[in-house]
């Protein structure tokens, strides 16, 4: 489903943005921390501090009432033949535990290593099961300043 160039932009940014919506379709858009594994893109809960309990995040009760998602990842530039991204759609679940909860979890240790020192066992994982890719722009490798 993702291409070559694709999955190689992916696997080179830091940061995405996670788009979920509500019952009622009120958008809600935060950056994540993100992974990804064949055709589905893991989305990390860490111990950042929250407003209040996980359970309560805005995010995991609008995929819940709603599981279509999409999530955004890109290249900012002032240089803008260097402009790109992809946007990713698909159903969000939430992960509480279990073999993929776990495997996600050190999927997302190894990108991140500011993990490996939380406890985010406790914490779902957010998994977006892909269902379309769009990407636009340069999506090559950029040079390093």
């Amino acid at each position: 489903m993702l291409s070559q160039s694709e999955r190689r932009f992916l696997a080179e940014r830091r940061v995405g943005h996670l788009a979920t919506a509500d019952r009622r379709a009120l958008p809600h858009v935060v950056p994540v921390c993100f992974a990804i594994s064949k055709n589905t893109l893991y989305v990390a809960i860490d111990e950042k501090p929250k407003r209040g309990p996980v359970a309560n995040l805005k995010r995991l009760r609008n995929i819940a009432e709603n599981p279509a998602v999409a999530v955004v990842v890109d290249r900012y530039d002032e240089d803008w033949s260097l402009l790109g991204w992809v946007m990713l759609r698909g159903r969000g679940e939430i992960l509480d535990s279990g073999p993929e909860h776990d495997a996600a979890q050190a999927l997302l240790r190894s990108r991140y290593p500011q993990l490996t020192t939380m406890c985010i066992e406790q914490y779902p994982v957010i998994a977006v099961r892909i269902e379309r890719v769009t990407s636009w722009g340069n999506l090559a490798e950029a040079d390093p300043d």
